[in-house]
């Protein structure tokens, strides 16, 4: 079951690729969305807009199409137009979107000039909050799969921040590394709770991993103490690297990549939450050069890290061929 699912995630890169090369060929408009029945092969219907899509995300209830200065939200099994959202200019296309139909919330950027983050439930079609997360403009947003927790980097990338949405305010602060870098991706572990960790990558070549479970613990032996009455959490997890695990040079400097944590594997200690347990993620990188990799992280009690690459395809022959 395993190799069938690796082999099926190996197929949807090469899909993507493909894909991507034929709207090349084809020339096909940046405006048009084409819906297809991937059962029957099909298209089911398209959908035009005045201006270049930038994003399309959805789930089992909902379609969302982002445009530079306008966001769509439409019933996925009847592909009627529910909500218009009127945004920022936001170029790039950001935008993150949970797949719980419990917690839909689907994030953008609030502000040109700052790293604010408006939450949109698209379920009930209203907005939720408006979470100031960065000083500098946002660079990139993850939602977890629950919904329940927001990852957001500005455009300088040295700090990452995982806010609570139910309370807005509520964050965690992870230090990347000291000097500017662009983050190209941020990703969390595929948990209906609390994710293990957090998952990023940058212009560095770098992918960096943060233990969120570990960062929770510690901070609650740091409120008793007298540095934690001193320092705010966020300052003081932001200075802690005791929960950052990088991987250096896993991706040539400047190529733009994707990764996303498959898995999570408990696989020793205690499931008391006083306690660190130590774990092993399968996690997949894409890159813009063509190339899939995948990697496990595995982090053990001690909070000791090893990365091991188990497989690595170059896509672009499949395509060529």
């Amino acid at each position: 079951m395993n190799e069938l699912l690796e082999l099926l995630l190996l197929l949807r890169c090469c899909i993507a690729l493909i894909y991507l090369h034929l709207l090349e060929l084809a020339s096909l408009s940046p405006r048009r969305l084409c819906l297809f029945n991937t059962t029957r092969g099909s298209p089911l219907k398209e959908l035009n807009f005045l201006t270049s899509i930038l994003a399309v995300r959805m789930n089992k209830k909902r379609l969302v199409v982002v445009l530079v200065e306008k966001t769509f939200v439409y019933d996925l099994n009847t592909l009627v137009m529910l909500d218009t959202i009127d945004t920022v200019p936001n170029p790039k296309g950001l935008c993150a979107f949970s797949p719980s139909l419990e917690g839909c919330f689907l994030a953008v950027p609030a502000s040109t000039t700052k790293g604010a983050v408006l939450v949109y439930n698209v379920i009930d079609l209203q907005s939720h909050s408006e979470i100031d997360a960065h000083r500098s403009p946002l660079a990139a947003i993850a939602l977890s799969l629950n919904g329940m927790y927001i990852a957001t980097a500005s455009e300088q990338g040295t700090l990452i921040r995982v806010h609570l949405v139910s309370e807005s305010t509520k964050s965690y602060s992870f230090r990347r590394g000291t000097y500017p870098s662009t983050i190209y991706s941020l990703s969390f572990g595929p948990s209906t709770q609390l994710p293990d960790i957090l998952i990023a990558t940058s212009s560095s070549g770098s992918i960096h991993a943060f233990s969120l479970m570990l960062a929770i613990n510690q901070r609650s032996k740091r409120s008793t103490s007298f540095l934690g009455s001193v320092l705010p959490d966020s300052v003081s997890d932001a200075l802690d690297p005791a929960h950052h695990h990088v991987l250096q040079n896993a991706v040539s400097s400047g190529i733009r990549s994707y990764a996303v944590v498959r898995k999570i594997e408990k696989l020793e200690g205690t499931s008391s939450p006083s306690q660190f347990t130590s774990i092993r993620a399968t996690v997949s990188v894409i890159t813009y050069s063509g190339y899939f990799q995948e990697y496990t992280l595995s982090i053990n009690s001690k909070n000791e890290s090893l990365w091991t690459l188990e497989r690595e395809y170059n896509l672009y022959p499949v395509i060529s061929s």
